[in-house]
């Protein structure tokens, strides 16, 4: 993934969670999938949520890294 792709894969909408930021096309927070990675490697994360990809998840963590 283009280090600036991740940016489209995560969408703050006020409507869904509040506006916190979840992955486009789900309804799955971007906190949700850092909270899971502590207790779970990202393949048993990705079993937990199948219509997440790899790249979903990448890009969760970018949006932390920057939000923090």
């Amino acid at each position: 993934m283009i280090a600036s792709d991740w940016r489209a894969r995560i969408i703050c909408d006020p409507d869904l969670h509040n506006g916190e930021p979840c992955i486009k096309g789900t309804r799955i927070p971007v906190a949700v999938i850092v909270a899971t990675l502590a207790d779970m490697d990202r393949d048993a994360l990705i079993r937990q949520y199948p219509q997440l990809s790899v790249a979903d998840v990448q890009a969760a963590l970018r949006n932390a890294a920057e939000a923090a």
